[in-house]
């Protein structure tokens, strides 16, 4: 397959340096993946970085009795693979692929070795890093903190973002097993939602409908998140 080197689609690479970006576009491949495509159990080393360009990617904590949690939500403002940069080559997480699409695929070699020669792409990848720190620490304060609805609109207005579509393809039951929530408290909540006019839900799809009632539905950590965005990357999630 061949490799073009991706322009706008990935807003991480598209912040790297010049010379950065041209040594690492031939070892760039372009994949397509489909819903449920696992590219990391827990504890599995990391050999491969992924750059999602319109791929949606969760990071999932598996408990011992099988239940899951949603602790990290990645689409086309970052990559999977941080273990990779930081040296522990692994995460006690399950990576996968939640909305189908096409992501860059890069070797971690390859990715470590840019990362120790180039200051400029270091200092893009640590502020990354803090970015998605304050995302996974809002998402475990807003779970404790935020009634289910407000909560349920955050993750909906956080899934357009990284996939940029009104129509997504989302089960209820995959809902409430991302939020960490048992179904029924999902399903109230989508109705209310969907009464209000905000959504509309059928046949495992959600439908975006009023994306500015979700936004003052939502808690403020929607907001706290892309915020920090802007003001470490210069961008917003989506």
């Amino acid at each position: 397959m061949t490799n073009n080197p991706p322009i706008k689609l990935n807003q991480l690479l598209g912040l790297l340096p010049v010379e950065a970006y041209k040594r690492l576009t031939p070892h760039l491949k372009k994949v397509v993946y489909k819903t449920g495509t696992v590219l990391y159990e827990p504890n599995e080393v990391m050999e491969f970085a992924y750059f999602p360009n319109t791929a949606m990617i969760s990071v999932v904590s598996i408990m011992e009795d099988g239940s899951t949690t949603e602790i990290g939500l990645i689409g086309n403002e970052g990559m999977v693979g941080l273990p990779i940069i930081l040296g522990g080559k692994q995460t006690t997480s399950q990576v996968i692929v939640q909305v189908p699409g096409e992501a860059w695929k890069l070797s971690a070699h390859i990715l470590l070795q840019e990362f120790e020669q180039s200051p400029q792409l270091q200092r893009i990848f640590l502020l990354y890093t803090q970015a998605r720190l304050t995302q996974i620490s809002q998402s475990a304060a807003c779970n404790r903190q935020h009634k289910i609805e407000e909560r349920l609109a955050r993750w909906l207005m956080s899934v357009h973002d990284c996939v940029q579509v009104d129509e997504i393809p989302l089960t209820q039951e995959f809902v409430a097993n991302m939020l960490g929530v048992r179904r029924s408290g999902v399903t109230i909540a989508a109705n209310s939602l969907q009464q209000s006019g905000m959504i509309a839900y059928r046949r495992g799809r959600i439908t975006l409908l009023d994306y500015d009632a979700l936004k003052k539905t939502s808690c403020e950590c929607y907001q706290l998140v892309q915020d920090e965005y802007i003001r470490l990357l210069g961008f917003r999630r989506g």
